[in-house]
């Protein structure tokens, strides 16, 4: 099954609720937002996307609790946040992407500045969803907490900032360090939120990281794989830099397996649990074999 396919459920709740945000009964609302500035923010969200890290905070939450209802604003939040990182990387600062998914990115269709600052709305945006995290005080600081770990210099500007200021020759430490900050923390980050907000001991918090972890670094792996060919990518800091695709395959396989069998610590008789650790099971698997 693809993507849509295995996560039907959890992407129909993300999708409705984004249709609705920026609107008078959204989650957050557009009051006192610049209508001009409504519309950037509203593209942002629906020129597509596979939904994977709301998907994923969903998934965990009903992993650990039989529900996933509590972390749906921790699940936009990590998609605003997300989407943020997108905005800021397709910048003629950063990547100078002019289309992403086949649509212009925000910066071409709005504007440089608008852009950066489409991008600095949705950072707020994100913390601002994740307090709405309808449980109790201490859950709700720790789904803030991670998504600021996430967010911040130790989490994915840390690994944009490698990204971006370093310099030939690439070594495999390097690369691995932009590869969990830039991408396996977002990742984590998603796992965890949903965890909390179900409720989630500090056992399964940790069992959710390093899925999160090995999940994200094997994700990135095969992302580097298929972008081998784009000249326009040739540049970028991916593993192909220092090893050829069938050892890159080698190394996102033992991510993958690691991430798989991390699941086993969420093995229960209750079927709503192991519905949702059946989906995470499949993500992975479709994941990882994506198009190699």
């Amino acid at each position: 099954m693809d993507f849509v396919q295995i996560a039907g459920k959890y992407r129909g709740v993300v999708e409705k609720e984004l249709a609705t945000l920026f609107t008078p009964d959204g989650l957050v609302s557009d009051a006192g937002i610049p209508s001009d500035l409504v519309e950037p923010l509203k593209y942002s969200f629906m020129t597509g996307g596979k939904r994977l890290r709301p998907v994923l905070c969903l998934a965990a939450c009903q992993a650990v609790s039989g529900r996933f209802d509590n972390a749906v604003p921790a699940a936009l939040a990590i998609e605003a946040l997300h989407t943020y990182t997108l905005i800021h990387d397709d910048l003629p600062c950063m990547d100078n992407d002019v289309l992403r998914r086949g649509q212009p990115t925000v910066h071409a269709k709005y504007g440089y500045a608008e852009g950066v600052l489409a991008g600095d709305a949705l950072q707020a945006v994100a913390f601002a969803l994740a307090l709405k995290t309808p449980a109790d005080a201490g859950a709700v600081c720790a789904v803030a907490m991670e998504l600021a770990r996430a967010a911040g210099p130790a989490g994915v500007i840390g690994g944009q900032w490698v990204d971006v200021c370093s310099k030939p020759p690439h070594d495999r430490a390097r690369i691995e360090y932009v590869h969990e900050h830039k991408t396996s923390d977002l990742i984590q980050c998603a796992l965890v939120m949903g965890a909390a907000a179900g409720g989630a001991s500090e056992a399964q918090i940790a069992a959710f990281r390093d899925f999160g972890k090995n999940l994200g670094i094997a994700f990135q792996i095969v992302d580097d794989i298929l972008d081998a060919d784009d000249p326009a990518k040739a540049d970028e800091m991916g593993v192909m830099l220092i090893m050829d695709k069938e050892a890159a395959r080698h190394l996102a396989s033992e991510y993958s397996e690691k991430a798989l069998a991390g699941l086993d610590a969420f093995a229960t008789p209750d079927p709503d649990r192991t519905e949702a650790v059946e989906v995470l099971r499949s993500l992975v698997e479709g994941q990882i074999s994506r198009k190699i």
